[in-house]
């Protein structure tokens, strides 16, 4: 500790904000997450012995990525299938593609200094709060502001994103500086609006505001009440967060609430029941008209419509021919159904039949950075099954639906 530099010579070439309240002070050092000076000024200001609590701009997905890697390996592929995160992980492996480009890139880490303020402050044994909101709640909270057209270019700027190997522009890049790495991330796969700019920045200032003021009430039982506390943040956060801790009159644990909430969605699938009520009362119709041959024929039509798009994007993806098969009954009949999805049934079995090794999670963020892996990799390879089928049956609902028309009306 005799060469620790102290606290105020630490912060006099640093972007921070000092809050007092409520008989507790908050030091925000602002970082650039593509920076080592970064890097060693959280290591100066927790060696300076001048914090007892440190807490850091990371949510436990994004602290369990940057410091165990074989993470991925141990993750539970069919239950991701099985409880409908698939698009979420897909996701997230996007955004760990982009900072990878960015760490070979620039030869640094995206979030290093983060990373060290959870490790010097272990070793110091001091408590570590994780104030950042889950990245799966930013991303799903982000998507439901966007209009149908932006999430649609978010989605399929990111499975783009996962297939390219570009440099990343220098905009982008001094943002990083600047910011914060979730804006930037999602910036790279969607153009700038006021709905993301207001769920990945501002709702997130709000929400680690408040995640600190729930810190510093901690319960005897827990130890002592912090009163020095170091909130290690993007620099994009720095001056938003200050207002909110100045501010803020809300209860920490309402305001956390209400940032956590995902927007409710309708419980009835009316897309779902307008499309069941129009292909089941054609086939009916046509049975009640045109007895049985007109109304096998109407079935007939729906199902090759439908079932060989599906099973036409599984094939694509080299899925088994077990998989191509459950993509080809399971297309005419999940559109109908609220809860199936022909994807998803699909790459289940997939992931059944071809389950994936520890070599293949491994290899799997190389892989996709090339074209050629997503196919060569089976974890990839049952993403692409998924989204794939999935395509395919959206664009054999439209074959079929106009098909069903031309016969019903022709």
């Amino acid at each position: 500790m005799s060469d620790a530099r102290p606290i105020d010579a630490v912060l006099a070439d640093q972007p921070h904000a000092i809050v007092e309240r409520d008989g507790v002070r908050y030091t925000l050092l602002g970082t650039a997450h593509v920076s080592l000076a970064s890097v060693e000024a959280v290591r100066d200001a927790i060696a300076s012995g001048a914090f007892d609590t440190v807490a850091v701009e990371l949510d436990p997905q994004r602290l369990q990525a940057l410091s165990d890697p074989d993470a991925l390996a141990r993750l539970d592929l069919v239950q991701v299938i099985r409880t409908g995160r698939t698009a979420l992980f897909a996701a997230n492996l996007a955004l760990a593609a982009y900072q990878r480009r960015l760490a070979e890139q620039l030869g640094i880490e995206p979030g290093a200094e983060l990373k060290r303020a959870v490790l010097e402050a272990r070793e110091r044994d001091l408590p570590v709060h994780l104030i950042d909101r889950d990245v799966g709640l930013t991303f799903k909270r982000a998507s439901a502001r966007l209009g149908w057209w932006q999430r649609a270019k978010l989605g399929g700027g990111m499975m783009v994103g996962l297939f390219v190997d570009d440099e990343v522009g220098a905009e982008d890049i001094e943002k990083l500086k600047q910011g914060d790495m979730l804006e930037s991330s999602f910036s790279e796969f969607a153009s700038d609006s006021p709905a993301l700019y207001e769920t990945v920045i501002a709702e997130r200032d709000r929400y680690m505001a408040a995640r600190l003021r729930e810190a510093a009430v901690v319960a005897p039982t827990d130890g002592p009440r912090p009163r020095e506390v170091l909130a290690v943040i993007g620099a994009g956060h720095l001056l938003g967060m200050a207002r909110h801790l100045r501010e803020d009159t809300e209860a920490p644990e309402a305001l956390r609430a209400e940032l956590e909430a995902l927007p409710k969605k309708s419980d009835i699938p009316w897309f779902t029941i307008v499309l069941a009520t129009f292909v089941l009362g054609g086939f009916a119709w046509g049975f009640w008209r045109g007895g049985v041959d007109v109304g096998s024929d109407l079935l007939l039509a729906w199902v090759l419509a439908t079932g060989i798009p599906g099973a036409i994007g599984c094939a694509i993806a080299r899925g088994h021919p077990l998989s191509i098969l459950t993509a080809f009954v399971a297309s005419p009949i999940t559109p109908l159904h609220p809860a199936l999805a022909s994807g998803t049934l699909s790459a289940l079995v997939e992931a059944w039949v071809r389950d994936p090794n520890y070599a293949d999670f491994m290899a799997l963020r190389d892989d996709v950075q090339h074209w050629r892996g997503w196919w060569r990799n089976r974890v990839a390879r049952i993403l692409l099954n998924f989204f794939l089928t999935s395509l395919g049956t959206a664009i054999g609902v439209w074959l079929g639906g106009a098909q069903l028309i031309g016969k019903l009306f022709g």
